[in-house]
């Protein structure tokens, strides 16, 4: 398998996302995580903008030490000198060094002349040379250039000492079979092209990055430039989490891989976009979270007979723990069935058929049912529900405070009540209650919707909770979110000691 290198443009290109602003504390979370995923290259910023983008710089140089990093400068003297400043304490430093080399860019853009062009950037090669050995050269637009200009600009540049060349499809113009067309004619007519490695940098304006990127793959290039969550100018860069998978998961094809630690790309998602402000679609393969979500009852069924029926690559492989089988109207009976087994909840088929016709009634009302939807359908005579109620609860929270939540709790007419502290109110709600019952759940779920809008709309409140092996639902509803949070975890505990599933320790009472 050819090996192809990642080259990380989150926090450069990515961060010129129109409304992100990311500090340098946050660029180096960004920066330790993407060295965790596992990428070869990390361009940390663009020094020459800014005095934070050159701190930004700096810190991740001198705290990233397993990969390389790079910074970008265009193709003047002052801006190699900030660049290299700032990435002087890198243990891997590359200088990233941009000119455009399009009709269109050197005419309006530069007022350049081609020859005056192919001198700057010999001379910019060369001082970023004498600074550091990895040296990358972009010729900016270059999929609506010249091939032979082109080629000329990269063989003398290789003279001066590059050691990457870029062919950015930067305004994301190319089509696929164009791209990689264009890819091997530039390899094929430049001089001492075995000396260096080809990289390709592709925008998404056409929804083609991904696409554009993969071909030039097939066309031989050795680094493909993107970014997490497809983040960048204008429609973005290509998705690293995209082309990484894409490679991985049609090695067959390509007959190429990646250093990714695929495990991580979940979690560099999740990262990058609440870090960004960005969020990320449902539908975004691979890190959306529809991504392994199924509805459609015959999807459904074929995945909980065999996954690889709907899913060509496992949920675990992205750092996912499982796939997530979405019950709404479409779904059928072998899903529905599947989960009331998931949950310890054995019917007889007269049962299920009364519940999945109650079923349906409710998915055609909501547009997922929960894990607390399907407690509620079913009725269970040995349940006891409301043996635990209620009696006060009384939360203090706030800026400066640890939050803490007294409960009081009717228990076979004695009030059991105690206090604790937690992360939250309702942490420290939840905690509480355990705390007076002796039991021990674990929330596994919680999810808060407003019933109706106005001011004074009730918060209806599902939780799902694990006592032991064994899961339950509830749910709460009021005006007062921490209350319907309180009754929603009471119902759960009420379903749990019904089943037997736990013991109430009565102590404290009053």
């Amino acid at each position: 398998m050819r090996r192809i290198e990642i080259f990380d443009t989150t926090l450069r290109d990515g961060e010129q996302s129109p409304g992100v602003a990311l500090n340098a504390d946050e660029k180096l979370q960004i920066a330790r995580q993407l060295a965790k995923l596992g990428v070869n290259i990390i361009e940390a910023g663009f020094p020459i903008t800014s005095l934070g983008d050159f701190e930004g710089v700096r810190l991740i140089a001198q705290e990233v030490r397993t990969v390389s990093v790079a910074a970008l400068a265009r193709a003047n003297a002052h801006d190699i000198e900030r660049a290299w400043e700032a990435i002087s304490v890198a243990e891997s430093p590359r200088i990233h060094t941009v000119i455009a080399t399009s009709p269109i860019h050197m005419r309006y853009k530069l007022l350049k002349s081609p020859h005056e062009v192919l001198e700057l950037a010999v001379q910019a090669v060369t001082l970023a040379k004498s600074k550091v050995w990895d040296v990358e050269f972009s010729a900016e637009d270059a999929s609506r250039s010249d091939v032979d200009f082109l080629a000329k600009v990269f063989t003398e540049v290789i003279k001066a000492g590059a050691t990457v060349l870029n062919i950015p499809d930067t305004v994301g113009y190319s089509t696929p079979e164009e791209f990689a067309s264009f890819v091997r004619a530039v390899m094929e007519r430049t001089t001492g092209i075995e000396k260096v490695k080809i990289s390709v940098h592709c925008h998404n304006d056409l929804g083609l990055a991904v696409a554009n990127s993969l071909a030039a793959v097939g066309a031989g290039a050795h680094q493909l430039e993107c970014a997490v969550n497809g983040i960048g100018e204008r429609a973005g860069n290509a998705a690293l989490e995209e082309l990484v998978m894409a490679l991985h998961t049609r090695g067959d094809f390509y007959g190429a891989d990646t250093s990714i630690v695929t495990k991580e790309l979940t979690r560099t998602s999740q990262l990058v976009s609440r870090l960004t402000g960005m969020t990320i679609q449902p539908n975004k393969a691979i890190v959306g979270k529809n991504a392994f979500a199924h509805e459609s009852g015959i999807h459904q069924d074929g995945v909980l007979k065999e996954p690889s029926t709907y899913e060509i690559m496992l949920p675990s492989t992205v750092g996912l723990e499982m796939n997530s089988i979405v019950l709404g109207k479409h779904s059928g009976r072998h899903a529905v069935h599947q989960r009331f087994n998931e949950l310890g909840i054995d019917l007889e088929e007269s049962q299920f058929e009364e519940v999945f016709s109650r079923f349906k009634l409710l998915a055609d009302r909501k547009r997922e049912v929960t894990t607390a939807d399907l407690f509620s359908l079913v009725d269970l005579k040995a349940e006891k529900e409301d043996q635990i109620r209620l009696d006060y609860l009384q939360v203090s929270s706030g800026t400066h405070l640890t939050p803490t939540a007294t409960v009081g709790l009717m228990f076979n007419g004695q009030r059991l009540e105690d206090a604790t502290c937690g992360d939250g109110p309702v942490d420290a709600a939840f905690k509480a209650i355990d705390k007076v019952l002796g039991t021990e759940g674990k929330l596994i779920n919680y999810s808060l919707q407003a019933i109706d809008g106005g001011e004074d709309a009730q918060g209806e409140v599902t939780v799902t909770v694990k006592f032991g092996e064994n899961l339950v639902g509830g749910r709460g509803v009021s005006t007062d979110i921490i209350e319907a949070s309180v009754l929603g975890y009471l119902q759960a505990v009420n379903r749990a000691f019904g089943r037997g599933w736990i013991k109430i320790r009565e102590k404290n009472a009053s």
